[in-house]
């Protein structure tokens, strides 16, 4: 939970990304990008930091285009956190 919280104060793009996936089923990049207004490609590397902290999950991991993210429960709680 702290390093989650911490991963979000250093990164005003992952806070901005994990609060985009808060209030929906599941968004795919480029939806993200589009909501948060942030570059495709920096949403994709800050969707690996997340992925990789477990504060989102792929729901299709094994396509090469078109995966979709959602946010887990820790995601949620982090978020909670920051509010």
């Amino acid at each position: 939970m702290i390093k989650g919280v911490s991963l979000l104060k250093n990164s005003e793009y992952r806070k901005k990304i994990l609060e985009s996936l808060a209030d929906v089923s599941y968004l795919t990049p480029s939806e993200i990008s589009e909501k948060t207004k942030i570059r495709l490609n920096h949403v994709s590397n800050f969707l690996k930091d997340l992925k990789d902290n477990k504060l989102v999950m792929c729901l299709n991991d094994e396509e090469k285009r078109g995966r979709l993210y959602k946010i887990t429960e820790l995601g949620k709680k982090v978020i909670g956190e920051l509010k």
